[in-house]
């Protein structure tokens, strides 16, 4: 009777899962690498990791390294492509628990165990100096905040001129961010503020999504001026080439904004044949200080200048000029009425007026010379129809004027050229009504 022969494993067994690579290409570690990276996008089963050693006359020799049994060092190549594609490995060296933990030279990386690393920019997250420095809301929301109907939660549907004015908002806030400036050049005086080139002079993240957006598109593009920016980022253009500059949804996200940050919330409300996502204010606090401020500056009751009153937080940067950009910019994109709901017919009559001689002193350069481009025809016709003070009420307008002129100066130190930005913001502003 002859002995059944039995089966004895070859040292040379492949790997059943890894059979076709393991045949032809056993040798080589980081194809087997990449073909256990490969079969992980494609499959819910994990492969194992292996460690291969020289060859013997036993034939190939392996070890798991992923799991529990067999102890033995891993190859360092084997370890850290490992490292790369999340396995885990008992062997690490000092150069890959760097990179988890992202402490590694220059720029930093985040990696969880067994995910991919991501690279950042340690500079992009360091902005908790610069918080300080700026309210919690920007000049933008600020201006949708004056906007909105506080119970319906959207703006009037007749507004045309908030879309532009929200554009001029930008540059106004990155100029007081010291994000944008006028380019230096000698002979820029010679042409109109809106004519002014303005250049990317701190290319550094500020945490909003708008702010940022502007920022990106004016660091690739070529220097353009002030009123060029305003019509692209509103898609007031016939270049198709330059369509791609518009700023898109901006009222909608800049409404999203104010959610995450608990002043509005979301609902959704029926119009006939289709719904509208609303967001009606949820905290209230935040559009009094708005309107406080307002009315602070364009009311003909304040004779003496406070800071305090426009923003009490002393930390806060450029109060004044802050203040007039929220006034003249609501003014602009007509819902500085909403904040002067509150005052009588004849102390809102004056109010428009007060406001329009601030845009006076505010959209020339520099400010107080009352040269400024033009004024709107909509302010004139309000100062032509409007209750007349008496000597002394005009005398102490004017003192107050002069104070917040002076005021302002005193916030432009050694940033003159990014001021500068925001006067020529203010002169597109005084000239609103000619060009909508």
């Amino acid at each position: 009777m002859m002995r059944e022969r039995k089966a004895v494993a070859s040292p040379l067994a492949p790997v059943p899962l890894a059979a076709p690579v393991l045949q032809t290409c056993f040798f080589n570690p980081s194809t087997l690498a990449t073909f256990r990276a490969f079969r992980r996008l494609y499959t819910f089963d994990p492969l194992p990791s292996y460690s291969f050693t020289a060859m013997s006359q036993g034939g190939l020799q392996r070890r798991r390294v992923g799991g529990g049994g067999g102890g033995g060092s891993t190859s360092p190549a084997l370890s850290r492509q490992n490292s790369d594609y999340g396995a885990s490995s008992p062997v690490a060296g000092s150069g890959s628990s760097e990179l988890r933990n992202g402490t590694s030279g220059g720029a930093g990386s985040a990696t969880p165990r067994g995910e991919g690393r991501i690279a950042f920019d340690p500079r992009d997250l360091d902005t908790s100096s610069e918080e300080k420095e700026y309210p919690l809301l920007t000049l933008m929301e600020e201006v949708l905040l004056m906007g909105l109907k506080d119970k319906q939660g959207y703006l009037s549907f007749w507004n045309d001129n908030i879309s532009y004015a929200l554009r001029g908002c930008i540059l106004t806030e990155l100029a007081l961010r010291r994000r944008i400036a006028v380019v230096r050049d000698p002979n820029r005086r010679r042409f109109e503020l809106s004519d002014r080139l303005i250049e990317v002079i701190d290319d550094r993240l500020t945490g909003e999504v708008l702010l940022d957006e502007a920022l990106k598109l004016m660091k690739v593009s070529e220097k353009l001026s002030i009123g060029s920016w305003i019509d692209l980022m509103s898609g007031e253009t016939w270049n198709v080439m330059k369509i791609g500059y518009q700023l898109k949804q901006v009222r909608e996200r800049l409404a999203k904004g104010l959610v995450d940050k608990g002043v509005l919330r979301t609902e959704k409300k029926n119009f006939l044949l289709f719904d509208m996502a609303t967001h009606p204010v949820s905290d209230a606090s935040h559009k009094r200080q708005v309107v406080q401020r307002i009315v602070t500056l364009a009311s003909p009751s304040t004779v003496a200048l406070d800071l305090g009153k426009l923003y009490p937080d002393p930390a806060v940067k450029f109060r004044a000029t802050r203040a007039v950009a929220v006034l003249l910019s609501g003014y602009a994109a007509s819902v500085l009425e909403n904040a002067l709901a509150g005052l009588s017919y004849d102390a809102r009559e004056e109010a428009f007026m007060r406001t329009d001689e601030i845009l006076n002193e505010f959209a020339g350069w520099p400010w107080g010379s009352g040269n400024a481009v033009g004024s709107s025809g909509r302010a004139r016709r309000e100062a032509s129809t409007a209750v007349g003070s008496g000597g002394s009420g005009r005398s102490s307008g004017a003192a107050a004027i002069a104070a917040l002129v002076r005021a302002a100066k005193e916030d432009i130190g050694e940033h003159e050229l990014q001021f500068e930005v925001v006067a020529g913001v203010f002169s597109v502003f005084g000239k609103m009504d000619s060009l909508l």
